[in-house]
């Protein structure tokens, strides 16, 4: 109920008075926590693809940036740096280390450079499918991964997700066996095992940073390359290559690495909420990887790309040598990962 009664006049304020209130707004403004709202957060995150919906990092970090934007509001964002531009994702593992950038979304294999026991991960034809991948890496290697890298170099996985496809190999020439890979340069990550896998497929394995990699194919440093179709539509690396032999020899998961100081930034309040949105953002990621992968595969053979499918037997072949020569060095060398083998083939449908 509105009141009518009547209210006297307040007495003018005082040109002592004014000033007096004035300095004290004025000292409130400048005094940190008491009337002012709480400074953002903003933590820098690199990606070694392009902003768009054909890049898996960029899903990933999309759906993280919404979910991190609903909970918390304005108290944090995180900026995103597509691209490269914030340098080659090897240089960009040690500088999350350092702390000189926060947060990187990329294969799990740039990271075998910090954490050597990821070349688990990497093995040739280690994984079946990406239903594989997600299942081991729920069933304890993920967490297992993440708690050597928290004791080896203090920063943490915060996100599990994968890529829209099994990477393949892309070449101006054809290959559909791998006695036509004998002498084939092809670009692959600086990782060992990398190096080992396409050794056994009698290739010339190369090591080379991504941002490199378009100039590479064109100018003949390399023959092709190992990617996943999405990748190499984003990246235009179909302007290079004519065909595909679809080894699907590597399902690499993709992950998110946050470093001990840029974690340290996410005020202990906001952790939980920070910590939700990227488990949810790698569930989403993964939900919509599957039809990506599809569309990009679809695309690439529009833009003239000949896939020859591996020949079944081949692959059975390839899987068992790998068996033979390469896991066992890897769970030998770092006997840790065995009982994570172990799980991978016990997660193998």
């Amino acid at each position: 109920m509105i009141s009518h009664a009547f209210s006297p006049p307040k007495p003018l304020v005082s040109r002592r008075g004014f000033l007096k209130s004035a300095a004290g707004a004025a000292a409130a403004v400048a005094a940190p926590g008491v009337l002012a709202a709480p400074a953002t957060v903003a933590l820098r995150c690199s990606i070694s693809q392009p902003a768009d919906q054909q890049s898996a990092q960029y899903i990933w970090y999309e759906r993280f940036a919404s979910d991190l934007k609903q909970s918390v509001g304005d108290r944090m964002r995180v900026d995103i740096f597509p691209n490269g531009q914030l340098g080659k994702e090897s240089d960009v593992v040690q500088q999350v280390r350092l702390g000189s950038i926060d947060m990187m979304i990329t294969g799990s294999s740039i990271w075998a450079t910090a954490l050597p026991e990821l070349a688990l991960l990497d093995m040739g034809f280690v994984f079946d499918s990406w239903e594989h991948v997600n299942k081991s890496v729920d069933a304890g290697v993920g967490e297992q991964f993440n708690k050597l890298l928290q004791s080896r170099t203090g920063c943490t996985f915060i996100g599990w997700g994968n890529h829209f496809n099994a990477r393949s190999v892309y070449t101006k020439k054809v290959v559909e066996h791998d006695s036509e890979l004998k002498n084939v340069k092809l670009r692959v990550l600086p990782t060992p095992i990398f190096v080992e896998t396409f050794k056994l497929m009698g290739a010339i394995p190369t090591p080379i940073p991504i941002n490199e990699l378009y100039t590479a194919v064109q100018t003949g440093v390399v023959d092709g390359f190992e990617h996943d179709a999405a990748t190499v539509l984003s990246s235009k690396f179909n302007e290079v290559v004519s065909n595909c032999w679809l080894t699907n020899h590597l399902f690499s998961p993709s992950i998110t690495a946050i470093g001990k100081r840029g974690l340290g930034k996410v005020p202990a309040d906001l952790q939980p909420a920070f910590l939700k949105a990227a488990e949810e953002a790698s569930l989403y990621q993964r939900q919509v990887a599957g039809s990506k992968g599809k569309q990009a595969l679809a695309e690439l053979e529009k833009l003239g790309i000949k896939f020859h499918p591996m020949d079944p037997g081949e692959r059975q072949r390839l899987r068992q040598a790998m068996e033979e020569k390469l896991w066992p060095s890897v769970t030998s060398q770092y006997p840790v990962t065995k009982p994570m083998l172990d799980i991978i083939n016990q997660s193998r449908a």
